[in-house]
């Protein structure tokens, strides 16, 4: 009976030991790097949007964003008036994408939002599109 007794006893402090290395090494773990996460920032330097051109159906726009962690990032674009027309999840690490709008209008105003976890890089760009009639005279 006192063996069965003693036995629960050491189980029972041998879990609580376990359970506190765990508590106790989990938030040195996690300084360990300074507290900083590398993972989760974004610079300017691994977001490009560049302004392809334009036809008479479409204004193309392509999107480059390195992602050397593979970090899962969304991909957000809004329109003039600032609703979402496009929000889609990648991991890519060397993610490229070709957007197209259609050429309707005399103008727009796409934002353009690459966001992780913790921070988001924003381009904006305002798209004028202007007709030019050439009139030729010649004398006869």
């Amino acid at each position: 009976m006192k063996s069965n007794a003693s036995s629960r006893v050491v189980k029972a402090i041998s879990t609580a030991a376990t359970a506190a290395v765990i508590f106790i090494t989990n938030p040195i773990v996690s300084l360990a790097n300074g507290g900083k996460n590398d993972k989760a920032k974004l610079t300017d330097e691994q977001v490009s949007v560049q302004y392809v051109g334009a036809n008479d159906q479409h204004v193309v726009f392509h999107v480059n964003f390195e992602n050397p962690t593979g970090e899962k990032f969304w991909l957000i674009i809004k329109n003039d008036a600032g609703d979402v027309v496009y929000r889609k999840q990648f991991t890519d690490a060397h993610f490229s994408k070709s957007v197209y709008f259609e050429n309707e209008q005399s103008e727009i105003r796409p934002t353009f939002i690459i966001r992780n976890s913790a921070n988001e890089i924003t381009r904006q760009y305002a798209v004028t599109k202007t007709i030019t009639e050439n009139t030729v005279v010649t004398k006869l």
